[in-house]
């Protein structure tokens, strides 16, 4: 991406609207949308996760802080993972949103060093930007400076060789199935050492 191209793409992702602070959640209240969502009665959630019925309802009603470990069962039992015992759908419905890109699909946003390609372009106010890049870039002199955008941003690459260049570490080789977390107002720019283009799998946070 070249300096202004992550910028442009975050723009074209985003909707523009203010951004609305969430109420303190109610972790009882929270365990038992769940369990009923399931249509699962406490016996069969409890025994889902591995809980006594009497903890279980402890819980739900707020008078029993769970440890960690009780955390852990809820969401395995849940089948979620524990931070989404924290984070209940905005609205407190599920919206059920969902978009398939098939091979080949995609919105295609070209420039000198990057092909990318948006997937899931269709739902609006997303949260995360996911794309298809081709890497054509062969060296940092093709860069205008380092590439820097808001939120953070996660890289795996799907064929070739690529090396990423981060403003506070050292280059870094990237091959077949190696990934990287990074955060996106840390200069960084990628390019590919392999004869042929890399590809990579990109996705960028839009909060």
């Amino acid at each position: 991406m070249e300096k202004s191209t992550s910028d442009n793409l975050i723009r074209i992702a985003r909707e523009s609207g203010d951004e609305e602070q969430g109420e303190p959640l109610n972790l009882g209240q929270r365990v038992r949308e769940l369990r009923k969502a399931r249509d699962w009665t406490l016996e069969q959630a409890a025994k889902q996760a591995g809980l006594a019925r009497s903890t279980l309802s402890k819980i739900e009603n707020g008078q029993m802080s769970p440890t960690y470990e009780a955390l852990k069962k809820l969401a395995v039992g849940l089948e979620i993972s524990v931070p989404q015992l924290f984070t209940p759908p905005q609205k407190d419905q599920v919206t059920g949103r969902m978009t398939v890109t098939k091979q080949g699909e995609g919105t295609p946003y070209l420039t000198t060093t990057y092909e990318h390609k948006l997937l899931s372009d269709t739902l609006t106010k997303k949260k995360m930007m996911p794309y298809h890049a081709r890497i054509r870039a062969r060296s940092m002199d093709e860069f205008d400076g380092w590439v820097r955008h808001d939120g953070e941003e996660f890289l795996y690459v799907l064929t070739g060789v690529v090396r990423l260049f981060t403003e506070f570490y050292e280059p870094v080789e990237m091959r077949r199935g190696d990934s990287a977390y990074y955060d996106g107002t840390m200069g960084h720019n990628v390019i590919s050492i392999s004869e042929e283009d890399a590809t990579l799998l990109w996705v960028t946070s839009l909060v």
